[in-house]
């Protein structure tokens, strides 16, 4: 097989060595690993598609992976599958700025997507930490979430047609450029956070939208979690969709990044238990002021206790460089228990105080870090211990942990994966908190579209 696809492929697009295969065989984390008969880069949907028969024709199974960003274990091979690497497919093939829409290839970077929008004079608003090297391909297969959800919606809502090479081989081409459509089912919704599992992604084509004109960006310290609800509620009745993002960061989650990223600093005296990144974006020339005056109300009211307002761009990256190197902080402090939840927007303060008081009654000397994208009920809510043997003793405590807050997660209406996907990390930990129905609905879809189980086997869903 290895033989038919470098004759497909060109010999120096697939990969067997140990020193070249490697990179594709961890995580980002480097908590998943696993090997490959080897790894493959097409260069276009055709090639693509042939060596998903090549690997078909012989029962071997398919892991697609794009920028290995993911934090679930979902690009990883778990062993002996052919790796598909879609880096190669890069291109941008269309921009339609009348109809506020681009089609792209899976393996653009999101960087690359976002530069492309805005020389076409348009936004692509989808952002997160990791967009230099994350990919399309893989934000969609996770329906990635980011730091702008609150206004623009996660990417399953960007997303107005896909290209998919199916588990058989034949390429669907549904890159329809319509916001209305309405002739049967939507198929691109089944492939979009579906983690590579029902076949693989090859272009999309994205909503874009104009761009924003006007910046406010603030950092502020608030009393507690439920002050910061409030403020959100707040602001949203004054600026309405121009409050594009709301991020909260708790203080050890701040201090790893003090701690560990080069030229950061802290933008407020006293040490604050509790801060939000605020930003308002839009067409209008007040949003400063106008962010300015409800931060002194709300000072007024006791929702906010102190607040640094960005004077220049330079000022507006510092801050927002504080929240998105949070996770790489936590990456180089060491390993930690990590949850991604949502809940209602409403209960984010409920389930901070319920989550904190019985994780440190069962683990007194646990460390949470809570941060992440209040504005839309998505938080990072991971635990660990200072030092090194305390901590790996702690993490040994990984299922205890995960039952004291996906437990609470779930009596609060929330889900346990809020824009990371299940990958291998909670393929398992799902069948606690899906019915028997929706997993059966679920293994329907796959082997519907995925009868021999090729595709990213042990991901996403438990016991197929």
């Amino acid at each position: 097989m290895i033989a038919e696809l470098r004759r497909l492929l060109g010999e120096r697009h697939v990969l067997t060595a140990a020193a070249d295969v490697a990179p594709y065989c961890t995580d980002w984390r480097g908590r998943y690993s696993g090997s490959t008969l080897c790894v493959v880069l097409p260069g276009n949907t055709q090639e693509v598609a042939a060596v998903v028969r090549a690997c078909v024709a012989v029962g071997v199974a398919i892991v697609p992976q794009g920028g290995n960003t993911g934090l679930c274990g979902g690009a990883t091979p778990v062993g002996g599958e052919v790796v598909v690497s879609l880096r190669r497919l890069n291109r941008i093939r269309a921009i339609d700025a009348d109809n506020n829409s681009m089609t792209v290839e899976a393996g653009c970077t999101l960087h690359a997507v976002q530069q492309a929008a805005q020389e076409a004079d348009r936004l692509f608003p989808l952002s997160l930490a990791a967009e230099g090297s994350a990919t399309i391909g893989g934000n969609l297969s996770t329906n990635a979430g980011g730091v702008q959800v609150l206004r623009y919606g996660n990417a399953r809502e960007l997303t107005l047609g896909l290209e998919v090479v199916l588990a058989d081989g034949r390429i669907w081409n549904g890159l329809r450029a319509l916001r209305k459509d309405n002739t049967g089912y939507d198929l691109k919704h089944l492939f979009i956070g579906a983690e590579g599992t029902l076949g693989l992604i090859t272009a999309a084509t994205l909503k874009l939208f104009p761009r924003s004109r006007t910046h406010a960006t603030a950092w502020v310290a608030v009393p507690d979690p439920a002050a910061a609800v409030r403020l959100l509620g707040r602001l949203r009745d004054a600026a309405g969709d121009n409050v594009t993002a709301f991020e909260i960061v708790s203080r050890p989650a701040l201090e790893l990044v003090l701690r560990h990223i080069p030229n950061a600093r802290d933008p407020l005296a006293g040490k604050p238990a509790w801060q939000v990144l605020i930003e308002l974006s839009g067409a209008r020339d007040d949003l400063a002021t106008l962010l300015e005056q409800e931060l002194q109300l709300a000072a007024e009211s006791g929702l906010v206790d102190d607040a640094a307002v960005a004077a220049s761009e330079a000022q507006t990256a510092a801050l927002w460089a504080l929240r998105e190197n949070v996770s790489e902080a936590q990456k180089i402090e060491g390993v930690s228990i990590k949850h991604d939840i949502a809940v209602p927007v409403s209960r984010i303060a409920e389930f901070i105080v319920r989550a904190d008081a019985a994780l440190l009654a069962a683990f007194p000397e646990v460390r949470i870090v809570c941060f992440g994208h209040i504005g839309d009920g998505n938080l990072h809510y991971n635990q660990s211990r200072p030092d090194a043997q305390s901590n790996s003793d702690f993490i040994a405590q990984t299922g205890a942990v995960n039952r004291i807050v996906h437990d609470l997660v779930h009596e609060l209406g929330g889900s346990i994966s809020a824009e990371h996907g299940l990958g291998q990390l909670k393929r398992e930990e799902v069948l606690r908190y899906k019915s028997a129905t929706e997993m059966d609905m679920m293994r329907a879809v796959k082997h519907a579209l995925d009868p021999r189980g090729l595709m990213n086997p042990g991901k996403l869903l438990g016991k197929v």
